[in-house]
């Protein structure tokens, strides 16, 4: 059933990459690079300010243009003195994609436990699809900023100029705020999200996969991570590649990344000194689900996702001891939207 909602999935994406249907002309853009000499606020010193957003954001409404400015420059700060292999300490909640479904991101902060009471750490895909991507993701940066030993939030293959141009995200910008500075705001703070995290050196996180041009961590901390996702080579790969049941490596049905056989994670695993990937990037029915002799662990976060595929969610807490245990969710009860029964989606738009 999970394997072929993933396949689904990956029918959504194929032809995107390269596409910029506003002309923004994201294709040239240029890395953004070192530390702003301009920036001048600390966190220490908005806190109440934070505390005020968070409350207002908790209730789904909001921030001001003004507001999201002052807040992706604190958060640019921050960013700046993370890897790109952050280390995360546990015990910790791992979550998956959230896609702009806030009531379920206030469900799961329910069923986890509220932050900074929970260590939490998202693999990506804040935005697109779903009705509150805006919300979603300045709340998530909100907590970042206030609690940012807290919680850890990495960049998705959707956090993304090109991406966000086709799936919702910048369209609901300018429906809410009247023109697109709100986006190209936050769209610049994703140039700085960590791509991968390492709990405890043990279990790697990131987004999509694994790719044919890195072996070890230290590519990985290597790599240039201030820009636009490529449209191919190892950042590009690290945010949309999937594992498989094929060995090897193959070519992505979603026409970037690729796919990864067992015997590629395992070998990853072992080079690293690794006991788990886990990684999120598709659709699977029941929240989470093991794979390639449970080296790999995909979760998924957004429950009934679109609104309409019957789908559990999930996130996994991992203990001091590297124990783990799945929470599986519903969708968040909500007056006036449909009850959709559990079932397997035919297909995605």
């Amino acid at each position: 059933m999970s394997r072929m909602a993933a396949s689904i999935h990956d029918s959504s994406s194929n032809t995107t990459l390269g596409y910029d249907p506003l002309n923004t002309g994201v294709n040239n853009f240029q890395p953004q690079g070192k530390y702003d000499p301009s920036i001048l606020f600390t966190a220490s010193s908005n806190i109440e300010d934070l505390d005020q957003w968070i409350d207002q954001l908790w209730q789904c409404r909001l921030l001001t243009e003004e507001q999201v400015g002052k807040l992706c420059t604190l958060a640019k700060t921050i960013f700046l003195t993370e890897s790109n292999v952050q280390q995360v300490k546990s015990p910790v909640t791992v979550c998956g994609d959230i896609h702009g479904q806030f009531y379920d991101l206030i469900e799961l902060f329910k069923i986890g436990g509220p932050c900074p009471n929970t260590n939490y750490l998202f693999m990506g895909d804040y935005v697109d699809r779903g009705y509150h991507s805006i919300e979603t993701v300045t709340l998530l940066i909100s907590l970042k900023v206030r609690y940012p030993n807290r919680i850890t939030i990495l960049r998705g293959n959707h956090e993304s100029r090109q991406i966000t141009q086709v799936y919702g995200f910048y369209d609901e910008c300018t429906r809410k705020y009247g023109n697109a500075n709100v986006w190209r705001l936050l769209t610049d703070v994703f140039d700085y999200l960590p791509l991968t995290a390492l709990i405890e050196n043990r279990i790697f996180c990131l987004h999509g996969g694994l790719s044919p041009s890195i072996d070890t961590l230290d590519q990985v901390r290597s790599l240039d991570r201030f820009q636009e996702v490529p449209h191919e080579g190892s950042m590009c790969d690290l945010l949309w590649s999937d594992p498989d049941e094929r060995c090897g490596w193959g070519i992505s049905p979603r026409g970037a990344g690729y796919t990864f056989g067992q015997d590629i994670s395992e070998s990853f695993n072992h080079a690293n000194r690794l006991s788990l990937i886990a990684r999120a990037h598709q659709l699977v029915m029941d929240g989470y689900s093991w794979g390639q002799g449970q080296h790999v662990v995909t979760i998924f976060s957004a429950p009934n996702y679109c609104y309409r595929c019957g789908n559990q969610a999930a996130i996994m807490e991992i203990d001091e001891n590297l124990g783990y245990l799945f929470l599986q969710f519903d969708p968040s009860p909500k007056d006036g939207e449909p009850n959709i029964t559990r079932r397997t989606p035919e297909y995605f738009l």
